[in-house]
């Protein structure tokens, strides 16, 4: 079988959904880059989709249709089951679980009560409450059945009972099934049974036809709360994801393009969407840039890299350790349901342009930015879509930061004298201080608490925030880097060429994976016994069943089995303690002790990294939990390509203006020369401060930092005092 999905076409194009803007990046076979941005439409995203994929045509001077139909892939990462949990517009669902176990998802875990809240909201513990459940009590129901916990049959399941259940939910207005039963991640004969039953009931011809979602399918894992969990927040997004993923697929597919659209998980990979679990595309965005941030590093040299974006809406953090991304969330939580699927970790707080900043009157009038977001609608004060609210972007365009004529290279106007007029009265006057003041305390707040976010994430991981360079992405990356750089002692900052889309630029460096989970619980060495495992059969056997599900799923995307690689990784722990450490193995498979003990010793490397070598205990015996067997295909896109390096001195005519910007209430406003980045060529050096305006963002240098331009066009920005 050939690979149907890479190899025809000159164009890969990488689509990033945010809160504000959705971002494109293309390039074509020859390393030639172009990008484009378009506000959200959240009331129909195809709609901002199709008008990028225009603006992108009329960048090549191609017609639309002719520019799709020589797209070799569409990579997209979506925001439509996240909002669909947001605003709780999913289908009802029934939930069918092993009898006197109907209660799991609503009693949830001690501390349910927090998953999904920010800190402020956590610190009001007297109004808190659990979330409401997106399936209500009398949508639940139990079937008589027990499976033990290593898969054999206690009580069998009868056909009559199902039947019976069924009706029930069906009479109530069931408009999908989601079954979690007992011990079904060892044994799933039992959900299965009630697929079965279900479809010969309601089968696919009929309009009565439901779909049914298997936790044994979608998170064959142990925990009973957070694998049913997972297993709802599939079912319920499912259904909203298919409806907007086949209207997109029917334009493109009118438009031109004829290939699958693949969709980003937040496992690192991409699949087709009709492959995809609904539940790995939550927070494909930022996955989707960290990645690209590693790729960035391969072409930069740089191997420890904190990787930050800040859109319209929230600021991204993430790792690059080694050139390596190593960081999983164990247990990530999707809006305020705590799941246990595979995902990369990228934290994310409520800093971004559109934050609006506030007076806290319960604070003493102190003053406060988001998390509250304007958006991309009404968006900004500044906008003039209808926005009273004062935000970032507002005080980064009082403070001259921003040229109000030349936004997005002048695709949008911004009016400087509303922005002033919403920081006078709802900032300036409380404080009683100046609107240059009150925009400068914006600026400082955000990049303080920005900053301080970003130390904590490298230092809570063992490591020396100076160590790391900091990556500078989104729409005011640039234009805040030296603010919150220098809050882990970074010497220095990369704004790439393509920051104000980074997302979309790594979902089109993904290639095609997927991981696949299970849990089995093993002593790879026992604390008794004080020996290795000598049953590699027990290893071995869930890794060929990884591997089988997974050879099955990349040949059914279209491709040969030489194409696959694979790697396992294991969630490990000391037989005493209870959390995770993932390892990864040299091999998956096992072929003598010694290989066993080349894991545990990578365990007790690892685990050493972390909580330091002094916190080891291998003698306490050492356990594998869970099974995580990535599948992958090698990527084929092309790399951008690296320009000629030039002098230092910039060309006469890459300098635009002087504008006046101010930079501290001390100095007020100081006469800054701007740039035009399009201007400037690999090899030039300014010192700051300096703006250098490009027609996707805009790069500030600060006072006591120097820009220069890298082979890739990237904006290095580094402290000199």
């Amino acid at each position: 079988m050939t690979n149907m999905v890479s190899d025809s076409g000159n164009y890969s194009v990488g689509i990033d959904v945010g809160g504000t803007f959705t971002d494109f990046f293309c390039i074509n076979r020859e390393g030639e880059a172009q990008t484009c941005k378009t506000p959200t439409t959240h009331y129909d995203l195809s709609v901002g989709f199709m008008k990028g994929m225009g603006m992108l045509a009329r960048q090549r001077k191609l017609a639309v249709g002719d520019f799709l139909s020589d797209v070799a892939s569409v990579r997209y990462s979506t925001t439509v089951g996240t909002n669909a949990l947001i605003e709780r517009t999913g289908p009802k669902l029934g939930l069918i679980t092993t009898a006197g176990f109907e209660d799991t998802i609503f009693v949830g875990r001690a501390r349910s009560w927090a998953d999904g809240l920010g800190w402020q909201e956590g610190r009001d513990q007297a109004r808190i409450q659990k979330p409401e459940p997106l399936i209500k009590h009398d949508m639940v129901v139990g079937v008589r059945e027990r499976m033990d916990y290593s898969g054999k049959v206690i009580a069998p399941l009868k056909k009559e009972e199902i039947l019976e259940k069924l009706q029930l939910l069906v009479d109530r207005g069931a408009q999908g099934f989601v079954v979690s039963l007992l011990w079904s991640f060892v044994n799933p004969e039992h959900e299965r049974l009630i697929k079965e039953v279900i479809e010969e009931e309601y089968p696919e011809d009929y309009l009565g036809s439901m779909p049914v979602i298997l936790s044994s399918d979608i998170s064959p894992t142990a925990g009973e709360y957070t694998r049913t969990m997972t297993t709802v927040v599939n079912g319920y997004i499912h259904g909203v994801m298919a409806d907007e993923l086949n209207k997109l697929g029917n334009e493109l597919r009118d438009g031109g393009y004829k290939k699958p659209l693949t969709l980003v998980h937040n496992t690192g990979g991409t699949k087709k969407a009709s492959r995809t679990r609904a539940v790995l595309t939550h927070n494909a965005g930022p996955v989707a840039g960290l990645h690209g941030s590693a790729v960035l590093g391969q072409l930069s040299g740089d191997e420890n890299i904190v990787f930050t974006d800040m859109g319209g809406t929230s600021f991204d953090i993430g790792l690059i350790e080694d050139g390596e991304i190593k960081a999983h969330d164990f247990i990530p939580v999707i809006d305020r349901w705590r799941t246990n699927i595979p995902a990369i970790e990228v934290k994310s707080i409520g800093a971004g342009g559109g934050s609006i900043a506030w007076i806290n009157e319960l604070m003493d009038n102190a003053l406060e930015i988001g998390p509250q977001s304007a958006g991309s609608m009404p968006g900004p004060v500044c906008y003039d879509q209808g926005g009273t609210e004062p935000t970032v972007t507002d005080a980064d365009l009082v403070l001259g930061l921003y040229n109000p004529d030349n936004y997005l290279g002048g695709e949008m106007f911004l009016d400087v004298d509303m922005a002033r007029e919403a920081i006078q009265k709802k900032v300036a006057d409380p404080l009683g201080i100046s609107v240059e003041e009150a925009a400068y305390r914006i600026r400082r707040l955000v990049d303080a608490r920005m900053g301080q976010e970003v130390f904590n994430e490298v230092a809570l991981k063992g490591h020396d925030p100076r160590t790391f360079v900091v990556l500078a992405c989104g729409g005011a990356g640039g234009a805040h880097a030296c603010g919150f750089g220098p809050y882990i002692g970074a010497k220095k900052i990369i704004a790439p060429r393509q920051s104000s889309v980074f997302g979309a630029y790594g979902a089109s460096t993904m290639q095609i994976k997927e991981i696949w989970d299970k849990s089995r619980s093993l002593k790879l060495f026992n604390w008794g016994s004080q020996s290795y495992l000598s049953d590699l059969e027990s290893f071995n056997a869930v890794s060929r069943e990884l591997k089988d599900l997974a050879t099955r799923d990349l040949k059914l995307e279209g491709y040969d089995e030489d194409q696959m690689e694979f790697q396992l990784e294991l969630n490990m722990r000391y037989g005493s303690q209870y959390n995770m450490t993932k390892v990864r193995t040299p091999r998956v498979e096992l072929n003598s002790v010694d290989d066993v003990q080349a894991i545990c010793d990578e365990f007790t490397r690892q685990y050493g990294e972390i909580y330091s070598p002094e916190a080891t205990f291998p003698s306490g015996g050492i356990n594998v939990e869970n099974f995580s067997l990535t599948a992958a295909i090698k990527p084929s896109g092309d790399r951008m390509a690296p320009g000629e390096i030039m002098g230092p001195e910039p060309d006469a005519g890459a300098k635009r203006e002087d504008r006046p910007v101010y930079w501290s209430p001390e100095e007020g406003y100081q006469e800054t020369p701007v740039y035009d980045y399009t201007r400037l060529t690999p090899g030039n050096v300014i010192m700051g401060p300096v703006i250098i305006e490009s027609p996707e963002t805009t790069y500030v240098v600060a006072p006591g930092w120097r820009f220069s331009m890298d082979a890739y066009r990237n904006c290095i920005m580094e402290q000199i005092s």
